[in-house]
């Protein structure tokens, strides 16, 4: 085997704007004999704290008046609730203590049933300052509409002894539906609300700690290894993961960023408007430990990427300016029709941007382009844009873009501490990971944590990459899609999914969200379309402002644009089978989170939506040709 060092220098202007934000791009490769390779950083991870609560402390010590967390008054009205680094820190004492009277252990956990929120964000902090695990879940599972039945298994699985409820009377049918086997049941609002029995969590947050008493003894006890959350993940199989995350994992992790980002500790502390779940990794361990980790706000937006609930978002950013931007794709292609239409929430957006990140699933190409127009046309400069790459069950950081970049898709180097294993897996290269980041295994799951990692400790993601520029790995990894999801045509010839997902998302434009390819031992690849109702809506004129779903696709100039635009990528790939779409058929049901079709981040589970959708594919493929299929040629 051999190994070689590698640095990286920009050659174009795009250094000058970036060069003081990064760390200098350096990557050691070990290669082996098996065509496996490994990829380390050679920074050396530096100290970070033992635990959450100690990044808590040092800043309620060094800033105790900053604003830590702000949010929309739940019941409506102007401004902000807001708490400061001290007054967030009083009050995770006092929910800690108010834990631990009840006994609350790693035995008996918390479980969240919440949106985002700053009681939410007190009782997660005060849990995990007292060494108790909290099991955040996502507000999808207990919809009135659902059967519960994932969430009738979390709570089996994690035997809580105290459930947080933002509002009981969001979520009547679950309450009443799910054995929480006894758990005593605390409401951030409205806690009477449907004769339910409940403690305030104001009475949490008003319990009296004791110096040098119980409190300050279980934070001593915290340390690396102490288990702090039960991020839940669900892939293609019907039951959500329960992935252990000890404090370790989350304090290297942002010591990893803080290192290849080093502008988050000499600029002014770090501002986020920021809506992304903390159920879900890159929200909760990402987002908002970054904020934590450095000293900066987060205002918590109410919005989403969704019809109506972007409106919240939009409203929140013309009042705060943030420093960064993270988002989803589907976030910003939701966002950035009005940063075209509004040149004042433009410039708003822009003013005080460091840095503009996605991540939970590819961005298409034009969606980039468009942001750096716009960038441009607030500052006179490009904001850079960046992203990176992991899972749950790396904390989630495993490969971060810490150098300019002018193209979606690349997903840098890995942080250091972080060994990135590239293992030869059909016609890809696997991606493993092994670092003080990755998961010890699985919540009461030996099975799954057995399976999960290789004979040398790596994790096994499942997730492909390939160099940016195969001469040169100093240009980073490209992300290359999951290894379960690429499958191949009757000619034997391999379809990349997760290029051609996006390259077909691009090029049909707007009337495309997502979609999902077709043509597993087929003649050749089909599409199934999610439409994007507003990109149809606007060649509709006529059509009225409410028409139903199944009206907007039928419509001829909506027909007409998907065909025109997977025609011109049919053209662009010079007719190669593995990259050509001959046929198209839209869906009018929008993906199921129940089903595993997508996650709350927006990323489209191709496997589970085929299986879901196969009577569809039927459609797609059937002979003679359905009228609803679009047929593309090319131009």
């Amino acid at each position: 085997m051999s190994a070689t060092t590698v640095g990286l220098s920009m050659p174009d202007g795009r250094r000058a704007a970036s060069e003081d934000k990064f760390a200098p791009p350096r990557v050691e490769i070990e290669r082996r004999a098996d065509g496996a390779m490994v990829l380390r950083s050679p920074m050396p991870l530096g100290d970070h704290a033992p635990s959450v609560g100690a990044m808590l402390e040092a800043w309620a010590a060094a800033a105790p008046d900053r604003v830590f967390l702000a949010e929309r008054p739940a019941h409506g009205g102007e401004g902000w609730r807001s708490v400061t680094y001290e007054e967030a820190r009083r009050a995770v004492r006092a929910v800690g203590q108010a834990l631990l009277d009840r006994s609350l252990s790693a035995e008996r956990p918390v479980l969240i049933l919440a949106e985002n929120g700053i009681d939410h964000a007190l009782m997660v902090l005060g849990a995990m300052h007292v060494g108790i695990p909290v099991a955040p879940v996502s507000t999808a599972y207990a919809r009135p509409s659902k059967d519960f039945a994932k969430l009738r298994y979390i709570a089996d699985l994690v035997r809580p002894g105290l459930v947080f409820v933002d509002d009981p009377a969001r979520w009547p049918a679950a309450l009443d539906a799910v054995d929480f086997g006894g758990a005593e049941l605390v409401a951030g609002t409205a806690p009477a609300a449907g004769g339910r029995r409940c403690t305030p969590f104001a009475d949490l947050a008003a319990t009296s700690p004791r110096a040098g008493g119980a409190v300050d003894a279980a934070f001593a006890s915290v340390g690396p290894d102490t288990v702090a959350k039960i991020l839940f993940t669900s892939g293609s199989t019907d039951l959500p993961k329960g992935v252990v995350n000890t404090h370790r994992m989350l304090c290297s992790n942002q010591q990893m960023i803080a290192q290849l980002w080093p502008f988050l500790g000499t600029r002014r502390p770090p501002v986020l408007v920021d809506w992304l779940p903390w159920n879900h990794t890159f929200g909760a361990n990402h987002n908002f430990n970054l904020v934590l980790r450095h000293g900066g706000t987060m205002y918590i937006d109410g919005g989403k990427p969704a019809p109506g609930l972007v409106d919240r978002t939009v409203a929140n950013l013309r009042e705060v300016s943030p420093t960064l931007y993270f988002n989803v794709p589907r976030g910003y292609a939701m966002l950035i029709d009005r940063l075209e239409a509004d040149a004042e929430l433009r410039d708003r957006f822009f003013r005080e941007l460091e840095l503009i990140f996605y991540a939970g699933a590819a961005l298409p190409q034009s969606l980039w382009t468009r942001l750096e127009a716009l960038s441009f046309a607030a500052r006179g400069e490009i904001v850079p844009m960046v992203s990176s790459w992991g899972l749950t069950e790396t904390a989630p950081m495993a490969t971060s873009v810490h150098f300019p970049i002018d193209r979606a898709g690349i997903i840098g180097l890995p942080g250091p501490g972080i060994e990135l294993k590239l293992v030869p897996a059909d016609d890809k290269l696997e991606m493993r990971v092994r670092g003080p980041n990755v998961t010890p295994g699985y919540w009461k799951r030996p099975d799954l944590t057995a399976a999960c990692f290789d004979e040398e400790g790596f994790y096994r993601t499942g997730d492909a990459a390939l160099f940016a520029d195969p001469a040169d790995p100093r240009r980073g990894i490209v992300f290359d899609g999951r290894i379960g999801e690429n499958f191949k045509l009757l000619s034997g010839t391999w379809v990349n999914v997760g290029a051609l997902r996006v390259a077909a998302i691009a090029a049909a434009a707007p009337v495309i969200e997502d979609a999902v390819v077709a043509g597993h031992d087929r003649d050749e690849i089909g599409l199934l379309v999610f439409p994007n109702l507003a990109g149809c809506r606007s060649l509709c004129p006529d059509l009225p402002a409410d028409a139903p779903v199944a009206d907007l696709v039928a419509a001829p100039a909506v027909r007409a644009a998907l065909a025109a635009g997977l025609a011109r990528h049919n053209a662009a790939c010079g007719g190669a089978s593995s990259m050509r779409i001959p046929r198209a058929l839209f869906l009018t049901e929008p993906p199921s989170i129940d089903a595993n079709e997508i996650t709350d981040k927006g990323y489209i589970n191709q496997r589970a939506a085929l299986t879901r959708r196969a009577p569809w594919v039927e459609r797609l493929y059937a002979e003679p040709r359905d009228p609803a299929v679009v047929a593309t040629t090319p131009l």
